[in-house]
């Protein structure tokens, strides 16, 4: 069985049907991208093969566009086609970087959230808008002040917004430490087995309301996996990399991991698929020796401002 991929209207995005009769079945999921550095754009279509070819989720990924060329435009901040999807969705995967969108777009966005439903935050998302004060959204901005939206989605939603690099930008990757091996989230994930050349990004401990840090991450001496950790102090204690909590009553899972380079450790991705069970209350369906492999070639680009691949278009990621 192959998942079959088909465009949206306007060939703005990418749909991957699920396999027939897998656990996700029925469950559609809408993966929204649109970061200048972090690949999004190559994450989360290779996220959503897995997800749909893997597990039977229906899955709708999302790209900035630039509107005159149809091409996927990571700088252009101001335009994600295709979000009146979330009307129909179960769950919202996003992973965007100080977005600026029309309101238009960005209502679908409000109202999916505002409604109570599951998201997970990759990466940026803690960041995901840069909406100004007096805009009609501007309390979804990283920075809001609106009182009772203090920190825009990130900080309301996600349980954070941008504070920091904690890790040394580009040197010191992470290891993933469980803190609550209990959790479904990292059933089959064994101690080092969540790796990632991202560095750790700082959080103001504790979290907000009811998150629940389910890994910490472990900032190293270096850019390979069996690095040792730092011993200046900053893993003491150290920030959590993946959280649960709630919003409106639903559920939210929040990784500072997530770079396109990051869905090479199989840790990383077990992780984000079992949080996709959890998010959407299937827990009890999460098995540790779940098929959580790559779909197809995946030579991710390297993160960095400016270096994603000119040119491409939806199609070329099916």
């Amino acid at each position: 069985w192959r998942a079959r991929a088909a465009a949206p209207p306007h060939d703005v995005g990418l749909v991957f049907e699920g396999e027939q009769g897998g656990p996700g079945a029925g469950k559609r999921i809408v993966l929204v991208s649109g970061d200048e550095e972090y690949r999004s754009e190559e994450a989360l279509p290779q996220l959503a093969k897995i997800l749909s070819q893997r597990h039977g989720f229906h899955c709708t990924v999302l790209f900035a566009i630039d509107p005159e060329s149809g091409e996927i435009d990571p700088e252009n901040v101001s335009n994600i086609p295709g979000l009146e999807s979330l009307q129909s969705a179960d769950l919202m995967i996003i992973a965007t970087r100080f977005r600026n969108l029309a309101d238009e777009q960005m209502r679908h966005v409000v109202e999916y959230v505002e409604a109570g439903k599951p998201v997970i935050g990759m990466r940026t998302a803690t960041h995901a808008f840069n909406i100004p004060a007096g805009a009609k959204f501007g309390r979804y901005g990283w920075k809001s002040k609106a009182e009772g939206y203090e920190g825009g989605f990130g900080r309301q939603v996600l349980g954070e917004t941008w504070i920091a690099h904690h890790g040394k930008h580009k040197h010191e990757s992470t290891r993933g430490m469980i803190v609550d091996p209990d959790h479904p989230i990292v059933r089959g994930i064994g101690e080092g087995d969540i790796w990632g050349t991202t560095d750790v990004y700082q959080v103001r401990l504790p979290l907000p309301g009811d998150s629940h840090p389910v890994v910490l991450g472990a900032v190293l001496d270096g850019m390979e996996p069996d690095d040792p950790p730092v011993t200046d102090g900053r893993n003491e204690p150290m920030m959590p990399i993946a959280w649960t909590r709630t919003y409106e009553g639903g559920r939210v899972f929040t990784t500072t991991m997530g770079a396109a380079t990051d869905l090479l450790s199989e840790g990383v991705r077990r992780m984000l698929v079992n949080a996709t069970y959890w998010c959407l209350g299937m827990e009890s369906e999460i098995e540790p020796d779940a098929d959580v492999s790559l779909v197809g070639d995946f030579e991710p680009t390297p993160y960095g401002f400016g270096d994603f691949v000119p040119g491409r278009k939806p199609a070329d990621y099916r």
